[in-house]
């Protein structure tokens, strides 16, 4: 597969009209058609349903779709970061979840850019397995782990941050008269918990045989979606210290787990993978950020 024919594949598959797909590409409709009919007949699969009016991707084409944005983003950064001389350009894509340690990593990264303008920051949200896995198909350059997780197979820096786990709530809410909450606390309130941290059974061992008498009213993988319910009285968030946005909503407020229950934070990349310019100054910086 030819990355030219993949670019008009996701074209086709955005504008679901070869004709707006042809014109938006600069090619003719005669061209275009031919080049999705000898990708089909490459593949030895229909990939579109062709309609009247617009055509929709079969189920082998949505995987494409899929796998094919992966391609086509891993090349352009590719060429992104291959440079010439020692002028630092390119795109650093750095992968995390929400973690107080990330005011350090924004801290890096607003200096690199100061210092190189060419330089462009991409940013991916999402949990440590979503991150791990982006790592590992090569779409970003770094993952933020907050998570235990077994690291030998990456180069790693383990951040001097930590995050605290605690109960998020109103701030007019009676909990709130205690300066720290226990796991009895939590019996019988409405609790939203992070999605990652649930299938891993963080809270486990913090809260032995009370786990099952927790009414866990669902999961969130960001903060801010699930402290709009807490803010409107329906929900209490279990959470990290310091990531509620108190500018929007400040009647929340934060109270630690006793005992403590924390998370450490870690910077991993692949091992054995040149690495370009811009990417060896952020591992750079941010190791000497701990000294």
């Amino acid at each position: 597969m030819e990355l030219r024919v993949l670019r008009y594949f996701l074209a086709v598959a955005q504008y679901k009209n070869i004709t707006r797909a042809a014109h938006e590409l600069l090619v003719s409709q005669p061209t275009l058609s031919k080049q999705l009919a000898d990708l089909e007949a490459e593949l030895g699969t229909q990939l579109f349903i062709r309609g009247h009016r617009q055509i929709t991707l079969t189920e082998e084409g949505e995987f494409l779709q899929a796998r094919a944005k992966e391609i086509i983003q891993l090349a352009d950064q590719t060429a992104a970061n291959i440079q010439k001389d020692q002028v630092i350009t390119g795109t650093i894509s750095i992968g995390a979840g929400e973690s107080l340690s990330m005011k350090r990593i924004t801290a890096i990264l607003s200096g690199i850019i100061k210092d190189y303008p060419d330089v462009k920051i991409r940013f991916v949200s999402g949990n440590a397995d979503e991150m791990e896995t982006a790592l590992k198909h090569g779409t970003i350059d770094f993952a933020v782990l907050m998570a235990n997780r077994d690291l030998n197979n990456y180069h790693h820096v383990q951040l001097p941050e930590i995050d605290q786990w605690g109960l998020v709530l109103k701030k007019d809410d009676p909990l709130t008269k205690k300066k720290m909450i226990t796991a009895h606390d939590l019996l019988e309130l409405p609790l939203l918990i992070s999605e990652q941290a649930l299938e891993e059974h963080r809270f486990q061992d913090w809260w032995g045989n009370l786990g099952e008498k927790m009414n866990i009213i669902g999961t969130y993988t960001l903060v801010f979606n699930a402290q709009l319910m807490v803010s409107q009285g329906s929900a209490y968030m279990v959470a990290f210290d310091k990531l509620i946005n108190n500018s929007n909503n400040n009647d929340l407020t934060f109270r630690p787990f006793a005992p403590a229950l924390t998370e450490s934070t870690n910077v991993i990349w692949k091992k054995n993978l040149p690495q370009s310019k811009v990417a060896k100054l952020f591992i750079q910086r941010l190791i000497a950020s701990l000294d």
